[in-house]
């Protein structure tokens, strides 16, 4: 069974993908804080993570550039989850490594594709040494 981490600070959007995922078959590992959400990812592995942003106290960017540098979660897909549009913001996820990125408000079935594809192709990082 494929597992995604779910790191979201709002509650209810939280509850949809979880309920949503687990019902597509996906293992749900989830938090609504960025640090908890490095200790899951680095203690479970898991084969997707979805990744709110903006985060208090520590964002999402900080979370994927963790997350990259350490050797056991640098190529878990990683896609971020935001209420912000701007292009700019979608290049510079992108440009941290982020492997794709999902605007609020969103249509379950969309998550539900992007993650997918994403576990089925694996990161889009290229490899190097950190």
């Amino acid at each position: 069974m494929k597992s995604i981490l779910l790191i979201e600070d709002n509650f209810n959007i939280l509850e949809n993908l979880i309920e949503y995922l687990e019902m597509e078959g996906y293992r749900i590992f989830s938090t609504n804080d960025g640090i908890k959400g490095i200790e899951l990812a680095r203690r479970f592995i898991p084969d997707l993570i979805i990744c709110d942003d903006p985060k208090p106290g520590i964002d999402g960017h900080e979370v994927l550039r963790l997350l990259i540098g350490t050797a056991g979660t640098s190529e878990i897909p990683f896609i971020f989850c935001s209420t912000n549009s701007e292009t700019s913001n979608r290049a510079v996820a992108i440009g941290l490594g982020a492997d794709d990125y999902i605007i609020k408000p969103f249509e379950l079935e969309t998550v539900l594709h992007v993650a997918k594809t994403c576990i089925e192709s694996g990161s889009k990082r290229q490899k190097c040494i950190l």
